[in-house]
């Protein structure tokens, strides 16, 4: 009769770690090594700090204006996962436009829509909000990851454990 052998720890550890490295989130931007860490927020405080910096920065679309020869979209920003996707049951942080060249269908970025951006800071505008002035970054598009409806419920998640389970 065979001896029957059950599987190390050690094998039943990189097992695992394999399975939860499957489940990880990739970024939407992954080679994006110079950017900053700043939130919209800090680049409000002081935009001059920030000039001609990188960033990679997910938001809520509020509005789209159309201009002579871009695209601004205003947005309110949130923090991201891993997978650079925007947490909108965070604190926002600040508000920025995302200048697209030529033409944009405001169909196409139409106001409610989640996005994730990477771009260059390329200066600010103050405009008033209600009653107040309020200085946004202007965030020149190098890409722009939409998000489809719903994507806030697609999270991946891993479980495990033995028994029955009703859902």
């Amino acid at each position: 009769m065979p001896i029957r052998r059950f599987p190390r720890p050690l094998h039943c550890a990189g097992l695992l770690a394999a399975l939860l490295a499957t489940g990880c989130a990739t970024p939407v931007f992954k080679n994006v090594a110079g950017r900053i860490d700043a939130t919209p927020a800090d680049v409000q405080l002081a935009p001059e700090r920030y000039a001609d910096a990188e960033v990679v920065w997910a938001g809520r679309i509020i509005a789209v204006d159309n201009r002579e020869t871009t695209t601004e979209v205003e947005l309110v920003g949130y923090p991201m996962d891993r997978a650079q996707r925007p947490l909108p049951e965070a604190r926002t942080e600040g508000r920025f436009i995302l200048v697209l060249p030529g033409y944009v269908e405001a169909y196409d970025y139409p106001s409610g829509r989640y996005v994730t951006v990477h771009g260059r800071l390329i200066g600010s505008r103050v405009k008033p909000i209600q009653e107040r002035d309020y200085v946004f970054p202007l965030v020149r598009a190098e890409a722009v990851h939409l998000w489809p409806s719903g994507f806030q419920f697609d999270r991946p998640s891993i479980s495990i454990g033995v028994g029955v389970g009703i859902h």
